[in-house]
């Protein structure tokens, strides 16, 4: 089978990640009980800043957020490896752009994920990534993002599962909220 993976806040904990690096670089303590309710991908609200602040704070950060110790989620590494190690054909489509491309492959090799170079995509935008994940012909895509997993609901035969995060919880797709899980999400497909 082909399984598709977004990277951000599906593989890696990457806004809890930034979250942790927001409150230090502005010397705040915001609750982390703050960020698990926020209702939008952005976080820079938490720190009283205007989207075009927090535009700003994100681009500022993107060296640390990147490619320093972020965390990945419990058993997603391991999960992709057993995929890959059972023939199962393994591709990445991130929204990350262009410019960070090549060294998040590089550092995504690192974490001991298993990549492909030809199964890597990035540097799009929602609506480009879209036509990739179509193009792809895949089996199963994992993404955490509303705009994109709403706009895959009508493709047929393609399964989509929602890595669940706080500004999706209103959607009604095939759930993810531990990695732990997937043996029973794809036995229930």
């Amino acid at each position: 089978m082909k399984f598709g993976f977004d990277i951000d806040d599906t593989l890696i904990d990457l806004r809890k990640h930034a979250f942790d690096i927001y409150n230090q670089k502005l010397g705040k303590n915001v609750p982390l009980d703050q960020f698990t309710k926020l209702e939008r991908v952005e976080i820079h609200e938490l720190f009283d800043m205007t989207d075009e602040q927090g535009g700003e704070m994100w681009k500022s950060s993107l060296e640390d957020i990147y490619y320093t110790t972020c965390p990945v989620y419990p058993n997603a590494l391991e999960t992709l490896v057993e995929l890959d190690q059972q023939g199962h054909e393994i591709y990445y489509i991130t929204a990350r752009p262009k410019e960070h491309g090549e060294r998040t492959k590089e550092w995504m090799k690192a974490q001991g994920f298993p990549v492909h170079d030809e199964r890597f995509f990035y540097g799009m935008k929602d609506d480009e990534k879209v036509q990739i994940i179509k193009r792809l012909d895949l089996d199963y895509y994992f993404d955490d993002k509303p705009d994109v997993v709403n706009t895959l609901m009508k493709e047929e035969n393609l399964k989509v599962i929602l890595k669940d995060q706080s500004y999706n919880r209103d959607l009604t797709f095939t759930r993810l909220v531990n990695w732990t899980d997937i043996q029973q999400i794809l036995e229930a497909r």
